[in-house]
Order: C-alpha cells, then structure tokens, then sequence
C-alpha cells in the first residue's frame, strides 16, 4: 500500500474513534465543551497508558514489526496472510493475529488521543480573544509532547522493544496524563469574574515536590522492571530467592542503552543483574510509601469544608498506596498474573492524577480563588 493512502486511512480511522466521544460530549450538559473535551482527554490518555501496559504484558509490542501500519496496512484484516505466515514459521513468537490486534488498537487508541488534541488546540485558538493565549499555549505544548510520546512509539517497534525506548515511553505516557490534568482543571472559562480568596493553610510544597520525585522514580524503577522482565527475578516476597540482600550487580543491571535481552556487552544479561533491577524498586517502594503516605496522612489534616476535595483525593491517595502493596505482592506471589500487573499499571496512572489534583487543591499558593455564583 502507498505510503500516501495508508497514512490518509490511519487518519480516517482516528477521526472515527475520535467522534464517538465526541458526539457523546455534544449531548453531556453542564459545563463548556472545551472544558469537558479536557477532561475526556484525561479518561481518554488514561485508557491509553492501561491499554499500553496490556499490549507489552501480552507480548503484543511486535505484533505488527513495522509503524505505523501493520505490514504496510492500516488494519490487520488487509495484513492477514503476512501475519499467518509469520505466526507459522513461529508459533510462539511475537506475531499473531491476536497480537496484531492488540497492536494495533493501541496505535488507534494513541491516534485518537493526537486527534482530540488537535480540536483541543483549534478550540483554544477559537477562543482566543476571550482566554487569552494561555490555554493556546498550553495547548499547543500538549501537541508537541504527544508528537514526542508518538515518535517514542515508532521507535519501541523499529528497535525492538529496547528496554530504554519503552520506559521512556511509558514515561512520556504518564508525563501527557499530568500535563493534561493540570491544563484540564484550570477554569479557563468561569461564568462570573468575581472572585473571593479564602486563605487556607496550604501543604508544603516541598513535600509536594518529593512526592512527585520519589514516584518518578520509582515508576521508573518499576518500567525498568517490566521491560527487562525481571518480575519474577525474585520469586519469592518478602525474601529475593531466600535471602534478606540477595547478590547484586548494579552496574549491569542499570546500563541503561542496550538491546532487550542483553547487557552492553551484547552477552546475555545475567540473573543476578535482573535480580538488581527488581529489588532496587522492591526496596525504593519504602521510600515512596513513608513519602506518600506522610502527604496523605498531613492532607487529611489539613482537610476542611472548604477543602473538601483535598481530603477525597488524599483518601484516594491512601486507598491507592495500597492497592499498589497488594498488586506489587502478587506479581510475585502469584507469578506475574495479568490482572495483578494491569492493575499495578494502573495504580501508578492514578497516583500520578492524585498528586496532580492535590496540588491544585492545596499547594502552589496561599490562597484559593472561589467563583462567587
């Protein structure tokens, strides 16, 4: 298929995935399209980064080797007797039509989420005498961050799932779901221009900011994890194969540019390197329970009527630390079971929104600015 056609049916496609929620906004009531088009596309990116986690957890990341169609095709059903033939040389390898699918929706998934950014930057620029050039802005570096997420995508196929292209991805993803949290709870269109300030007590925003360091890093951690397939490296908890410290090689287990599979030498990388990578997160999973939970527990005591939202989110915080000790135990215990990792992918997605939304509750200012209706 010509490069031209294959891209305008790539097109055609997001533009029919991007109109259903669409068209689902059109009949929603309440509050501006604009403001409701920014939430969807956080629900929507959220979806994304789960979808993600699901396409790597079933192997699916090459079940169309080349990008951005599925053998030179927009959609499996066209690609079908390459996909067959290279499942029968390889029963077991990375193509299947099951996986070809999984591939791909993904991509549609990615592109629908491009696309709604797109009518996200023409809506801002519509409205850009009655905004101002902020929301334009803002909008315009969501495009380019999702240009960026999108090439990271290309590369994670055309290197072969290069443990370091993936993570990044995978950070990237999680990045877009911040940036597009704050921009979509920002009132840029109020209903009233009176204001009133209530002066609150707000948290501190250096405990704010460890908070978003230390998840950082340990979602790194953990990508760096799941893309080297270390899970069950250590399959025992809370031990790693008996033993309190097991045998460590931290200089082969976080060189970071290599091939999947090998260590940067291009030999075979050894169990104890991946026995690094799995207890360096199972470790600094300690660190960001006593960092979080110190945040959600002060957040709670600092909650009033005023900052009622505050005190949800620092209970959803709460309850998602959890869910994250329970899901990480039984990657292990249970060795690696699909629902347990999505979840645990998916907790870390919500911890990243929790933290966004605390700090436009409480955080970067002595005051809250109320609409006065």
């Amino acid at each position: 298929m010509p490069t031209f056609v294959l891209i305008l049916e790539l097109a055609t496609i997001a533009i029919v995935f991007a109109g259903l929620p669409l068209a689902y906004l059109w009949t929603r009531p309440g509050f501006s399209f604009f403001q409701k088009l920014n939430w969807v596309l956080v629900f929507m990116t959220f979806d994304l980064i789960v979808f993600g986690a699901f396409t790597r957890l079933t192997d699916s990341g090459l079940g169309c080797p080349d990008w951005p169609g599925c053998y030179g095709t927009s959609n499996p059903f066209h690609a079908l007797g390459e996909i067959q033939q290279a499942e029968s040389a390889l029963p077991t390898g990375p193509v299947t039509v099951m996986k070809a699918w999984i591939e791909m929706i993904h991509r549609y998934l990615a592109m629908t989420v491009g696309a709604l950014i797109l009518i996200q930057v023409g809506l801002a620029f519509s409205k850009l005498r009655s905004l101002g050039k902020t929301p334009l802005f803002g909008s315009l570096g969501l495009l380019l961050l999702v240009c960026i997420q999108g090439a990271f995508g290309a590369w994670t196929v055309t290197l072969k799932l290069q443990p370091m292209i993936v993570t990044m991805h995978l950070m990237l993803a999680l990045v877009l779901l911040a940036c597009l949290t704050a921009y979509a709870q920002q009132t840029w269109e109020v209903g009233s221009k009176t204001l009133h300030t209530l002066r609150i007590r707000p948290l501190p925003a250096g405990l704010l900011l460890t908070a978003f360091s230390v998840l950082s890093i340990q979602i790194f951690l953990g990508a760096w994890v799941s893309t080297n397939y270390a899970v069950l490296a250590c399959p025992d908890f809370p031990t790693c194969l008996g033993s309190i410290w097991p045998e460590t090689n931290w200089g082969e287990g976080f060189s970071l540019w290599r091939q999947l599979g090998l260590n940067s030498q291009g030999e075979f990388i050894s169990p104890v390197a991946l026995q690094t990578i799995h207890w360096a997160h199972r470790l600094f999973a300690v660190v960001v329970l006593v960092v979080l939970g110190t945040l959600g527990w002060k957040a709670l005591q600092l909650t009033t009527p005023v900052l009622s939202g505050l005190g949800r989110f620092a209970k959803l915080l709460l309850a998602l630390l959890f869910l994250q000790v329970i899901t990480g135990i039984s990657n292990v215990v249970f060795q690696w079971p699909l629902l347990a990792a999505l979840l645990h992918t998916a907790g870390s997605a919500a911890l990243v929104f929790c933290l966004v939304r605390m700090s436009y509750w409480a955080s970067w200012g002595p005051s809250i600015q109320k609409k006065m209706t």
